[in-house]
């Protein structure tokens, strides 16, 4: 299976937008890979602290959505992108992933479970905080288990996500810089590949705001590709064989003593 992870930054306008994503789209898909994975929140662009998403959520069945299924069904390759989705609470959308098949069809969507309260950002009060429930979906007969950026410090959900099958763990994030911040997210890309024996892509927004640093890491931490800061894309191969390989010689999972469960 080959992957592409892309790397870009969003605004608050939607149109430009969807217009950045199909251009996006179709420069990765020169590669011809089976999975595209586009940057959280690449729909729209979070809001200033003590600002609000909620104008900019959208349906399923949006805007958005149909560019990303016309992107998957023009190109032939499934896609996996950032949104906000409308709630129950219309004030508080999801910060959700939604994973598209290269048919054009909608195989999964993720809801944030941890939301950003952190590092003096309270996500939480623009959002609302998805299931606690592990979302794996099908693509080139490998498994993918989605989440999203802040999930990444919470090991647990990977653990629930390779507990539901999944070999590859897909990652959207818009990770914001600071101190240590670029040093945090490359160690815990690692670690999540390393202690689940499992692959990681990671698609980063970049710019101002965000660090980039998108990257595909293998069952034992090895980033077989990557982008540094600058706009891009980059793509990488994953094996089945490499999978069951790295398993065999380090069955972590088999040999855990812990099982986890919901808060």
């Amino acid at each position: 299976m080959k992957i592409a992870v892309v790397q870009t930054a969003s605004s608050d306008d939607k149109a430009a937008n969807r217009d950045l994503v199909t251009r996006v789209v179709a420069d990765a898909a020169r590669d011809h890979p089976d999975l595209i994975v586009l940057p959280e929140a690449i729909m729209a662009d979070f809001a200033v602290e003590g600002g609000s998403v909620a104008e900019a959520a959208e349906a399923l069945d949006g805007e958005f959505v149909d560019t990303l299924r016309k992107c998957a069904l023009e190109h032939g390759v499934a896609i996996v992108a950032g949104m906000f989705e409308r709630s129950c609470d219309q004030h508080r959308p999801y910060n959700t992933l939604l994973a598209v098949g290269a048919d054009g069809s909608l195989l999964g969507a993720y809801r944030k479970i941890h939301l950003y309260d952190a590092f003096g950002y309270k996500e939480s009060d623009q959002l609302t905080p998805g299931d606690v429930a592990p979302v794996v979906v099908q693509v080139a007969g490998r498994s993918l288990g989605l989440m999203t950026c802040y999930d990444l410090r919470f090991p647990e959900l990977s653990r629930a996500l390779v507990d539901a099958g999944a070999e590859i763990l897909v990652v959207p994030a818009a990770w914001v810089r600071g101190p240590l911040k670029e040093h945090h997210w490359t160690t815990l890309l690692t670690a999540r590949a390393v202690e689940n024996t499992c692959y990681v892509a990671a698609a980063a927004q970049n710019g101002k705001k965000y660090c980039g640093l998108s990257q595909v890491i293998d069952p034992q931490g090895i980033a077989l590709t990557a982008v540094g800061e600058a706009d891009g894309y980059a793509v990488a191969e994953v094996s089945a064989d490499r999978l069951t390989d790295v398993r065999r010689r380090n069955p972590s999972l088999l040999n855990r003593r812990y099982t986890v469960s919901p808060r």
